[in-house]
């Protein structure tokens, strides 16, 4: 997929394709994300962790930053809400959507869905730490007009953001494994039987560059389409934002589920909730250098009702974390805020 995805790229870059060949580079667009957090997974796999995470976050956090960097460049209006209405809805979908489909499935199956309440617990602190910090904040700021930070408020939060990501990762993989294995799990040995060859993992290395390649560059082939489509549906602007999310989250979003069925909310919980902070603790960081070399600026307060739904999303979260277990009801309250956010980001 990736080497099609680059074919497809070098025969219309710098042309106006027809409708039926934008369609085609959309499904090649979407194969190169899943391709590219696939082989990342692979080089992951072979580095072990604390490595293996941060590479396979890194090249999620290339592709999303690709992503709103590309629209933002090349589209039409005003584009600096691009990158808060991303994120913010990178953080809806995994806090209600990929936790609350996890839950669903697994207390539908099981009963109960149980998980290690005490790092689920302080990824979701960190999750909603991060999003106040980045997104609720500067809509309250004066020293700059509008919901924007100044340039050394965002300074300070790229830097605070970074911290917390690194410390999570390091009590992710380092200090407290232990802390985010299913209850009752011993700790985790790392097993060199299945790592792939130097050969695989250097295949997947070039597929990684390839499939990185493809999505930014499809991206801008394909920017005024999805904007045009957009506009059609009768849509603001500000959802392409969640279409953004929605592909970025789509490789996360699959292994939750299939983790959630063989009864192991707590990979999926913690699949959610570690996208959602690398979403924000690096794609801001890396958005805020970029502000400094290309002609975007960034507008990362939200509005009013979406502040209300961080809010509600995270009161609803910590009842669900706390107990160390939860029932269908929970995963429904989640999955209706989910709806909630979709339709009021179609329907303001």
């Amino acid at each position: 997929m990736p080497i099609l995805a680059a074919l497809a790229l070098a025969l219309t870059w710098g042309r106006h394709p027809a409708a039926w060949v934008l369609v085609i580079e959309a499904f090649l667009l979407v194969a190169s994300v899943l391709s590219a957090v696939q082989h990342a997974e692979v080089i992951a796999h072979r580095v072990g962790e604390p490595f293996g995470s941060l590479i396979l976050a890194v090249a999620v956090t290339v592709i999303e930053v690709a992503l709103i960097v590309t629209l933002m460049v090349s589209g039409k209006g005003d584009t600096s809400t691009l990158a808060r209405d991303t994120v913010f809805a990178a953080v809806m979908l995994t806090m209600n959507g990929i936790v609350g489909i996890s839950l669903l499935i697994t207390a539908t199956k099981f009963k109960l869905a149980a998980f290690n309440a005490e790092g689920t617990g302080s990824a979701l602190g960190s999750v909603v730490l991060l999003a106040t910090l980045t997104m609720v904040f500067p809509r309250f700021t004066t020293t700059e007009s509008g919901p924007r930070f100044a340039e050394a408020q965002l300074i300070f939060v790229a830097l605070s953001s970074l911290v917390i990501y690194g410390l999570f990762v390091f009590t992710q993989t380092v200090r407290h494994r232990d802390f985010f294995l299913p209850p009752g799990t011993e700790e985790e040995v790392d097993s060199h039987d299945n790592l792939p060859s130097k050969r695989a993992t250097l295949a997947s290395l070039v597929l990684l560059l390839i499939s990185l390649a493809a999505v930014v560059g499809l991206t801008k082939i394909e920017s005024p389409a999805l904007e045009a489509g957009v506009r059609w549906l009768g849509f603001p602007e500000s959802f392409v934002g969640v279409i953004i999310a929605m592909m970025v989250l789509l490789p996360e979003s699959i292994t939750a589920v299939r983790t959630a069925v063989e009864d192991k909310v707590q990979i999926s919980m913690n699949l959610g909730y570690g996208s959602a902070m690398a979403s924000i603790g690096l794609t801001i960081p890396t958005l805020a250098i970029a502000s400094h070399w290309m002609p975007i600026q960034l507008t990362l307060g939200l509005e009013p009702l979406q502040i209300v739904l961080l809010a509600v999303s995270a009161f609803v979260a910590v009842l669900t974390v706390v107990p160390g277990r939860a029932k269908t009801l929970h995963a429904t309250l989640l999955l209706v805020l989910l709806a909630a956010f979709v339709f009021l980001a179609a329907v303001p």
